[in-house]
């Protein structure tokens, strides 16, 4: 298992494996030393995160390149001995100049195949990261429909006070232990929460405790991992509702969370948003379709907070208030 901890660091596992190995770092007995490791590989690898975004080739390099080839050719190069670094020539006699631009075409072709396997190689990460993050809010939708089926509604903030926070949802399930605290599940690949290391949910008692101290508003502003939770509505007596299940297929639940100006997300490089709803489906977004309907992060009244009526859906970032 600790070997397809690089894979699953990586993105580079299919879906039943990465789920196995979701399922040992969730495990109480292997769970613990397997997320250390983890981290720890996430520590080693981070100094790979600055060369993450694809470096993109000038216009017309290949054009250019193969033109140079052409010229080269009709040019035909007198013989030039071969360095010492490819190996000597057989016999004392120099190549012929036809060796010189076989390989200058070579060269040609392989700076092609790069240039254009490339961009090919990096969707191909950018979609095995979607797919992470998918897998993530299929999980927390899970743990958010079991603690609905036994409390009759989603977690809920109450309406006021220190704790009436968006990312009171993941404490609430830690508590219950429907999620775990540390085993990555709401964090997304390449965020700086995720970069950092050592991200784990508190309890709602560790949260409790906190209030009044320094660290409760580091704790209130991380809790909610990388993603976005409902803020709910209020009723025409500005009363905050609890977050019912109505297994509504067009209301949001979770997405990624928004970015200080509550517009967009910052989770994902190319823009991309995945919203959870309430019937437990995960649609994946692009940003000409995010606010087509209804705006994800704001209400009808344009404010990040509570809905001003049931079907006003508004996601906050997770120190966001009703």
């Amino acid at each position: 298992m600790r070997d397809e901890l690089v894979g699953y660091l990586l993105n580079a596992l299919d879906d039943p494996e990465a789920r196995r190995v979701e399922a040992a770092l969730a495990d109480p007995e292997r769970g613990p030393g397997l997320r250390r490791d983890l981290d720890a590989l996430r520590a080693a690898t981070r100094v790979l995160d600055h060369d993450r975004d694809p470096v993109p080739a000038p216009a017309g390099l290949a054009t250019r390149t193969l033109a140079l080839v052409r010229s080269q050719a009709r040019a035909a190069p007198r013989p030039l001995p071969i360095p010492q670094v490819l190996g000597p020539a057989t016999d004392g006699v120099e190549p012929h100049p036809r060796a010189w631009i076989d390989r200058a075409i070579m060269a040609a072709m392989a700076l092609a195949a790069c240039i254009l396997v490339g961009p090919l190689l990096l969707d191909a990460i950018t979609e095995s990261r979607a797919r992470r993050a998918e897998r993530n809010l299929h999980k927390s939708s899970d743990a958010l429909q079991g603690y609905a089926e036994s409390h009759r509604f989603f977690p809920s903030p109450p309406d006021a006070g220190p704790l009436s926070r968006a990312g009171l949802y993941a404490p609430t399930l830690v508590s219950e232990q429907r999620l775990v605290a540390d085993d990555g599940t709401l964090l997304v690949a390449g965020t700086p929460l995720q970069q950092r290391g050592g991200f784990r949910i508190p309890s709602l008692d560790e949260l409790k405790e906190a209030i009044g101290t320094p660290q409760f508003d580091e704790l209130v502003r991380t809790m909610g991992g990388d993603y976005g939770y409902t803020l709910g509505h209020r009723d025409a007596a500005g009363v905050l509702q609890p977050n019912r299940n109505l297994r509504r297929e067009h209301h949001p639940l979770m997405a990624d969370a928004p970015d200080e100006g509550c517009e967009r997300s910052s989770n994902h490089p190319d823009g991309v948003h995945h919203i959870l709803f309430e019937d437990g489906h995960v649609r994946r977004v692009f940003p000409n379709d995010l606010h087509r309907d209804d705006h994800l992060f704001r209400n009808h009244a344009g404010r990040t907070a509570a809905g001003t009526d049931p079907d006003d859906a508004v996601i906050g970032d997770s120190h966001h208030q009703p």
